[in-house]
């Protein structure tokens, strides 16, 4: 055994002795401190390679927090924030989930960024009775009782995406992503929706993650010569998917490439001539007129200066702080269960619009929209769907 993994195995085994010694206690954390405080946990990627769409999460986070604290806090305490890096890597996510809601006693966690890095820290939440704000657009075919999902699940994302590819650029269509949870679910219902629309599936193909060679798939695509592509290629793979696109002759002007995984914080890093002409499927766009959004983005600029970006999920990071606050005012308690069940039916004016956690299924009502990538890395909204719509994570397919 290494000498890391035998200091690793001897940490759990001591926290197997000492949390086994706590028993059902555990299960009750003393959340609020006697200094007039209450921590949250903030867990997301901060290095490897789903750090590029996922670091930038942490400071819209702390904006929030800034913001509750400074108009008095919550329940009449000032949160203290605990950020833990996740590294990327799936095990240490729960590991650092242990350690924010065992060691910590966090009120509650909002992090997580792929779906794999969702599941890992779950048997840390139902051990410790814990709460997950995850703010990551997913595939649906979830409902954990100890997590609320305010970004779009699957239905709200994928089938519009189809819909909008279908309608307004064609019905042959090809699927890429990156070989986990998110893409293959993403892709189930994406064939579905090809199929109720008599559309045609021009191919399947998927790359590991962090995978950084795409001919052999670009090459496949270029046979099949479809009317669009749809992509949930995710993190730094896109850098190099993006670009040999590109250099392929397939560029936005060229082919309609459409993501549910790319957001303006994404093209900074592909870089913003690899990503001119293609689609993303999201709610939030830093693009979008309102007076509420300009209010955030003028804020988010002040704070961390003014060539940064706002992407979806960092949106979604920022109003999941204020849901996890308007459900614990609501509850007049920390407690996790108590803030689960006020959570049902809370509404919050965010940038994108009026979002509302679903009556029953711990998910949001809201809006959708296609945006086409430009010249400065924003996106012009091309669609926009008329009403809030209902979160389905498990539909009939």
């Amino acid at each position: 055994m290494s000498q890391f993994n035998r200091r690793r195995f001897v940490q759990a085994a001591g926290s197997m002795i000492v949390f086994g010694a706590a028993s059902s206690a555990l299960l009750v954390p003393r959340i609020a401190r006697a200094d007039g405080t209450v921590k949250l946990g903030l867990l997301h990627s901060l290095s490897g390679t789903i750090a590029i769409a996922e670091a930038s999460l942490v400071d819209a986070e702390k904006m929030a927090v800034y913001e509750i604290n400074a108009s008095g806090g919550v329940l009449g305490r000032k949160i203290e924030i605990v950020v833990e890096d996740g590294a990327s890597e799936n095990p240490i996510f729960a590991e650092k989930a242990r350690k924010l809601l065992e060691r910590d006693k966090v009120a509650a966690i909002i992090g997580c960024y792929t779906s794999a890095s969702r599941k890992a820290v779950l048997p840390a939440l139902a051990r410790a009775n814990g709460l997950l704000f995850y703010p990551t657009y997913y595939e649906g075919q979830e409902q954990d009782r100890h997590v609320i999902y305010p970004s779009q699940e699957a239905t709200q994302s994928v089938v519009a995406a189809v819909d909008w590819m279908s309608r307004e650029k064609g019905k042959t269509i090809f699927l890429v992503g990156s070989d986990y949870i998110y893409p293959r679910t993403c892709n189930k219902i994406a064939k579905a929706t090809i199929a109720r629309l008599n559309g045609k599936l021009a191919g399947e193909e998927y790359a590991p993650l962090g995978h950084t060679e795409f001919s052999s798939i670009i090459n496949k695509i270029k046979a099949a010569r479809p009317d669009c592509i749809y992509s949930t290629v995710v993190g730094g793979s896109n850098v190099a998917f993006y670009k040999q696109l590109r250099a392929a002759g397939l560029d936005g002007s060229k082919i309609t490439l459409l993501s549910t995984v790319v957001s303006e914080n994404e093209i900074e890093g592909i870089g913003k001539d690899n990503a001119v002409g293609y689609y993303a499927c999201m709610g939030y766009f830093q693009s979008l007129k309102n007076p509420a959004n300009e209010r955030f983005v003028k804020a988010f600029k002040a704070r961390y200066g003014q060539d940064r970006v706002i992407g979806d999920p960092m949106e979604v990071a920022y109003n999941s702080v204020y849901l996890w606050k308007l459900a614990v005012e609501k509850a007049g308690s920390f407690d996790p269960d108590k803030v689960r069940a006020a959570a049902a039916g809370i509404a919050f004016d965010a940038p994108e619009g009026t979002v509302r956690i679903h009556a029953t299924n711990q998910h949001v009502w809201k809006k959708v929209r296609v945006g086409k990538a430009r010249p400065d890395g924003q996106f012009d909204i091309v669609w926009e769907s008329p009403n809030p719509i209902e979160p389905n994570p498990f539909p009939k397919l």
